[in-house]
């Protein structure tokens, strides 16, 4: 099922570099600067997903808990560089890298106990 996860997100990767490069290339009065900042986030987003799929099959499958910490703080800088109008969000959304950097350092603690 990951490998056909990874394929489906492969073909959304290269419909949105297709619609990355069609929008800078053709400069279109239509696609607005927000629309494209967006699009490059998902981007990253769909890469950062198939390069998470490719490490567990490099791992022996196993996923290590820090890799999903790791996307979930750059999907929410992300999302605060796209989504900053509202302060009190925007300090929400600080909050959970806050919350998310605690649990980085908790599970790093736990991991180097058990492996001592």
């Amino acid at each position: 099922m990951l490998f056909i996860l990874g394929l489906i997100l492969s073909l959304f990767l290269i419909r949105k570099t297709l619609f990355l490069i069609d929008s800078l290339l053709v400069q279109n009065e239509i696609v607005s600067y927000y629309y494209l900042v967006e699009g490059i986030v998902v981007y990253f987003l769909f890469f950062e997903f198939i390069t998470l799929i490719v490490q567990y099959f490099k791992s022996d499958f196993h996923f290590p808990l820090r890799y999903f910490i790791y996307i979930g703080i750059t999907a929410i800088v992300r999302l605060i560089i796209i989504n900053h109008e509202e302060p009190e969000t925007t300090l929400l959304y600080t909050l959970s890298i806050l919350t998310l950097s605690l649990s980085l350092l908790v599970t790093s603690i736990v991991t180097e106990r058990k492996s001592d």
